[in-house]
């Protein structure tokens, strides 16, 4: 029996999220609220879907999990309500921007044995999941460094920035879970720096648009992570891994993989626009994982634990750029 979804929030995400399910064999959408009626409306006539409020899908004997894409501020309050009413939870990052509400939180899902899983859907990319394995093979030996670079193709609109938690809550977040993903050790130290070097109404608005990030783990091993809001050429995703045997790394990904070669020179076609597009099978991907683990199959992963330490890392580099220090984690769980 497919496994009956709602969707809380049809923005961008929220679409991106509803074509993952709907493209499931095993799963269905039945129901979508958005603040923004139309914007539910354009899901529900795309899917055959339900237009319902957030508490009748709370409420909804025909709706088994749902997936939270849905304002940061709203987040843990939505998980609370939706595992006390049963459900199994698919929550976008962040779970929130505050340490202490993400652990209350969690104290809440851990009381009602609810299934939670985060979205950090980078971990199920085919190109960087087969990094992970060949680590886990032992192809490049002992992990040593990590190399994560993560730029944007353009800087979101200022009223984003001001209410999105700054870059290392809202972009650097999704590397810090690469970071531990691949390091396979949890980071004990974080130093960071960060610049306005794209757009000074992010500087105006209390942010960063281009920060360098170097992680350090108990026995040494180290990641560093480059991250921008500009990149003319495209979305650049890149990973490298270096260990004792060897390395390891996943290229940027375009739409199309051809080289053309003529007496001009040779040419590639562009890179992906944006997540949208670029993780298109990733998504697809941590659909599966979090029916399987509603099936009890696999354990929830990404979990809320992850999802706190990756905000334990971007709190540790807030704290770094501001006090121009290396932090350690401990100061800050």
């Amino acid at each position: 029996m497919a496994i009956r979804f709602g969707l809380l929030g049809a923005g961008r995400i929220g679409k991106v999220h509803a074509k993952a399910v709907t493209g499931n064999p095993d799963a269905r959408l039945v129901a979508v609220s958005d603040a923004m009626p139309a914007a539910a409306q354009a899901i529900a006539d795309q899917y055959g879907c339900d237009v319902r409020s957030i508490d009748a899908i709370a409420a909804a004997k025909d709706i088994d999990a749902v997936v939270i894409c849905t304002p940061t501020d709203t987040h843990a309050d939505l998980i609370e309500q939706f595992v006390k009413a049963g459900k199994a939870v698919f929550c976008e990052k962040p779970i929130d921007l505050s340490l202490a509400r993400v652990k209350q939180c969690l104290e809440v899902v851990r009381a009602a044995k609810g299934t939670l899983m985060v979205g950090f859907n980078r971990r199920f990319d085919p190109h960087f999941a087969a990094v992970r394995a060949e680590i886990d093979k032992g192809t490049v030996g002992a992990v040593e460094m990590v190399v994560i670079t993560s730029r944007d193709p353009g800087a979101p609109p200022v009223d984003y920035i001001a209410r999105s938690g700054g870059i290392f809550r809202d972009m650097t977040i999704h590397d810090f879970d690469m970071a531990r993903f691949l390091l396979g050790e949890e980071v004990t130290e974080v130093s960071a720096m960060a610049a306005v070097l794209v757009d000074p109404a992010i500087g105006k608005a209390g942010d960063s648009d281009s920060v360098q990030v170097m992680l350090k783990t108990a026995t040494g091993k180290m990641a560093v992570i480059s991250n921008s809001r500009r990149a003319t050429y495209g979305y650049d995703q890149r990973i490298e891994v270096h260990g004792s045997k060897g390395a390891v790394s996943a290229e940027n990904q375009r739409p199309v993989s051809i080289e053309v070669a003529t007496g001009a020179g040779y040419t590639r076609p562009p890179l992906h626009d944006f997540f949208m597009t670029r993780y298109t099978e990733a998504y697809a991907a941590e659909i599966t994982a979090f029916i399987d683990a509603m099936g009890g199959k696999a354990k929830a992963s990404p979990s809320g634990e992850d999802g706190l330490l990756a905000l334990a890392l971007a709190e540790a580099a807030l704290k770094s750029v501001a006090e121009g220090r290396v932090v350690k984690v401990s100061e800050i769980l």
